[in-house]
């Protein structure tokens, strides 16, 4: 049994822009955030990430060892060694990601990984959401909802996160939980990175567009962008969740456009799509807290601000860390299912009715 009160948990997250496995310790009861800990990146090889990016779209019963072996070595290694982790939160890798078809598939075995560390690991975060008519997806909500309490946030929030999808967390920091009503709204909103890096590997063999060099020196074509912002998704009401690769025919739009025009394009678009998201807050928020690897990119953060009127900010300016949240969000959840604490409800992934979403497993004892 986890002990009552504050435990240290220790969460895992490996994205879609599929770059590598963060880990990181959070202190928390499950409900309030008393500070974090250390924190690990373990990158994926160009190998790895190879083996993976063929696994996309795959689901349980294809032939997935290869890819199953590096998810499992990966989190294996970023796991090891922190000390005081009472519990783990393992996302897994998300191969495919479809919650109105065949549900949701995260790759990798949690209670193979509670008998190597020696710990309870929860994992499979998103199937019950998806089996009960959630999206499954955006998982962080809850998390941010506690992120807004940590930093004393007074007024409406919201928090962004850019990674290989973009999904956005509205929060009023005076609700009493995440599950009441107009406590959180959320959704993706689009692809964010995703669609950048595979330009950049497909065309110069690069992961990303560091700095957005390329995307500086580019310019944006404003006839790909409008077909972009024409697809329904758009004009769909949250929440609403998206595959990585559901905007695929991105690539397409930029097809005939030199390599910096693309990238500024594609970088655009994933802007707009934020700012089409905007759109659904139930008020404009005080400030748009990014994370994720999109914060690097200063042309992806000059477009937001140019366009909204809130402030926009990486998370570092209010003292989280953007490189880690995803990864603390999953250790957060770990304590909140290990307790039957809910983990999203119809606000954030459209569920009939607030769920505690994930397996716990312990190791065996002896």
């Amino acid at each position: 049994m986890l002990k009552t009160g504050r435990v240290w948990a220790l969460g895992a997250m490996s994205g879609t822009s599929l770059d590598g496995v963060d880990t990181a310790m959070i202190d928390t009861d499950g409900e309030t955030i008393f500070g974090f800990g250390a924190s690990r990146y373990r990158a994926y090889s160009a190998d790895e990430q190879a083996v993976l990016s063929a696994a996309l779209g795959r689901w349980p019963g294809d032939d997935l060892g290869a890819a199953g072996r590096v998810v499992m070595q990966a989190h294996g290694e970023a796991l090891a060694g922190f000390d005081g982790a009472e519990i783990v939160g393992f996302h897994g890798q998300t191969l495919a990601h479809d919650p109105g078809g065949r549900g949701t598939h995260q790759l990798g075995d949690g209670a193979a990984l509670a008998e190597a560390l020696e710990l309870p690991v929860v994992w499979d975060f998103r199937s019950a959401d998806v089996q009960q008519g959630g999206q499954g997806a955006p998982l962080a909500p809850f998390f941010h909802f506690a992120c807004a309490r940590y930093i004393g946030a007074d007024a409406p929030v919201a928090f962004l996160n850019l990674g290989g999808v973009g999904n956005l967390t509205w929060v009023d920091p005076s609700a009493r939980r995440p599950e009441d009503n107009g406590a959180l709204i959320a959704f993706d909103t689009g692809p964010a990175n995703a669609p950048i890096n595979d330009l950049l590997m497909a065309r110069r063999g690069l992961p990303f567009d560091e700095g957005g060099r390329l995307a500086r020196a580019g310019t944006v074509a404003d006839g790909a962008l409008e077909q972009f912002l024409e697809q329904p998704y758009f004009l769909k009401l949250p929440p609403k969740s998206l595959d990585r690769d559901a905007f695929a025919d991105m690539i397409g739009l930029v097809g005939e456009l030199s390599d910096a025009d693309a990238a500024a394009t594609l970088t655009a678009m994933s802007a707009a799509a934020v700012l089409r998201g905007m759109e659904h807050c139930p008020e404009p928020p005080s400030r748009l807290l990014v994370t994720g690897g999109g914060r690097h990119n200063p042309v992806m953060m000059d477009m937001l601000r140019t366009a909204l009127d809130c402030d926009v900010a990486p998370v570092e300016d209010v003292g989280l860390d953007g490189d880690m949240l995803e990864a603390q969000a999953f250790g957060y959840l770990a304590v909140r299912v290990a307790r039957g604490m809910p983990t999203s409800c119809a606000s954030t992934t459209g569920v009939r009715a607030a769920v505690c979403g994930g397996t716990l497993s312990k190791p065996e004892v002896g």
